[in-house]
């Protein structure tokens, strides 16, 4: 069986018995992208914390259940309306991008489309374009085609890479927007919110799947870490192709991750027996 890249999951938020149910499902990488904790942070220090969190202890505490963990880094846009902290952040930020577990910055972009996110997001792409750094921009969850559409104009304006641009959280009113521009195309599965393994059943039969990425996210919300489990099994019963399922599930986060040198993924990490912990 072809091990699954769960290639955007915050497992900030998720519990041990999240690590173990994914790896005896088939799960073997996972990619944690920076995202809002709940409430808005006061401090940088407190961004650049988290920062070291996820991508020091998460890795450690990822691999003891048979996981290989990577991140990304960034400046979630729904902290951009405190600009000077913003800013404060974001000139922070190449520290934690140099690390060594740190495969791409993000995630980027909108939330409620203002001008002080647009302008988080531009410096951070322009951060990422001078690192040559693959990128995670989040489309926002409200007016979601009005901020697909800035955000695939944004690309065009500052000559990014496309190839080393992925333009997440998808539905049917915006994936034709993201495939247009080159960039690679993510979808998100919820139980409740986002899509169902249904819905991104009937895209990929109308889009086919390349370019095309999925994630479960499994953030503080109604969610699964074993979302790709579900749409791996839904595709195969709904008569998708073995080679369709491989792209969404491993060949195409392993071709956008590549972007990155430090994309070394080992699947063969054998879980730890619990009374070997040590904190």
């Amino acid at each position: 069986m072809t091990p699954i890249i769960e290639p955007h999951i915050h497992m900030y938020s998720r519990t041990t018995d999240d690590y173990q149910n994914m790896y005896n499902s088939g799960i073997r990488v996972c990619v944690e992208p920076s995202f809002w904790l709940g409430a808005d942070r006061r401090y940088a220090g407190t961004f650049f914390d988290y920062f070291s969190l996820i991508l020091d202890f998460e890795t450690i505490r990822a691999s003891r259940f048979g996981i290989d963990h990577f991140c990304a880094v960034a400046l979630n846009p729904k902290e951009a309306e405190d600009t000077v902290l913003a800013d404060e952040v974001i000139s922070g930020l190449k520290e934690y991008l140099a690390h060594p577990r740190c495969v791409a910055l993000g995630e980027i972009g909108f939330n409620n489309i203002t001008q002080n996110e647009e302008s988080a997001f531009v410096k951070q792409f322009e951060l990422a374009k001078e690192l040559d750094m693959p990128v995670i921009v989040h489309l926002p969850h409200v007016n979601k085609k009005e901020g697909a559409i800035r955000s695939a104009e944004i690309v065009k304006e500052l000559g990014v890479d496309v190839t080393k641009v992925v333009l997440d959280h998808n539905t049917e009113e915006t994936i034709e927007i993201s495939l247009e521009t080159g960039c690679w195309a993510g979808m998100t599965v919820y139980p409740i919110s986002k899509l169902t393994p249904e819905r991104v059943s009937n895209m990929i039969k109308q889009y086919g799947s390349e370019r095309i990425i999925v994630n479960g996210s499994a953030d503080w919300g109604v969610s699964d870490p074993l979302s790709l489990v579900k749409v791996v099994d839904y595709m195969g019963k709904n008569g998708h192709e073995e080679k369709d399922i491989k792209n969404l599930v491993y060949n195409n986060a392993m071709a956008f991750y590549k972007n990155s040198p430090n994309w070394k993924p080992d699947f063969d990490i054998k879980p730890m027996d619990p009374r070997e912990f040590q904190r």
